[in-house]
């Protein structure tokens, strides 16, 4: 639902494009998972000494958690069905509800986030709120010019879904950490991240939720 990609996915590029060269320049055998290994941490190590901290994104960005890891490791190869149930089951437990129970907010609030593509970047106030850029990658409404493609159509989410209380919950968990749904997805894990506030992820759940919001027209 943005474009800001994690650090990891450049982590698996990086990893991509160095073996691609070793290969290219004459490489006798087939890496082992030691070589792997140890490609990995000379990416890291590499980027490590190119990236300099500016404003609030700090060295702390290139530090991969377990499941960027894992999904760095299988970037060029099948994901095993046993891992990935693992990292969805493990997602989604970790998945952190409102304490109040109140999980649809205010739609139109929730169109605002949606739209903002601003926040997380070093030139960025840190003191405004961030956006979650969702028409980069998705429809919306029907009367969005433009919108990207990368992940699915959300033009009619709960109308198609149903409004109830389970449909609620999965578009809450969705957006918090979609690696509870879709292990090693693209979409940022705006909750697990922090990247959107609980009262942003409320107004983002009701913009999908609401049967007043256009995306349910």
């Amino acid at each position: 639902m943005t474009t800001r990609f994690p650090v990891a996915m450049f982590v698996r590029g990086a990893v991509i494009a160095l073996g691609a060269a070793a290969v290219l320049y004459g490489c006798a055998s087939v890496p082992s998972a030691q070589d792997d290994a140890a490609l990995t941490d000379r990416t890291i190590a590499m980027m490590k000494a190119s990236f300099k901290p500016k404003g609030q994104a700090g060295m702390d960005r290139l530090n991969q958690d377990d499941v960027q890891r894992i999904c760095s490791e299988y970037a060029e190869k099948k994901l095993p069905d046993s891992l990935a149930k693992k990292i969805e089951e493990e997602s989604l437990a970790a998945v952190r509800y409102p304490a109040d129970g109140k999980m649809v907010g205010d739609w139109k609030e929730g169109e605002k986030v949606a739209e903002l593509g601003r926040g997380m970047q070093f030139s960025d106030d840190p003191k405004k709120p961030n956006g979650a850029n969702c028409y980069a990658c998705h429809q919306l409404s029907p009367k969005q010019e433009a919108y990207g493609t990368i992940g699915p159509s959300l033009y009619q989410f709960a109308k198609k879904r149903g409004f109830g209380d389970k449909t609620t919950a999965y578009a809450w968990a969705k957006v918090y950490d979609a690696e509870a749904f879709s292990a090693c997805t693209n979409m940022p894990r705006f909750g697990q991240h922090h990247i959107l506030t609980e009262e942003q992820i409320r107004d983002v759940v009701a913009l999908l939720m609401d049967p007043a919001s256009p995306v349910n027209q």
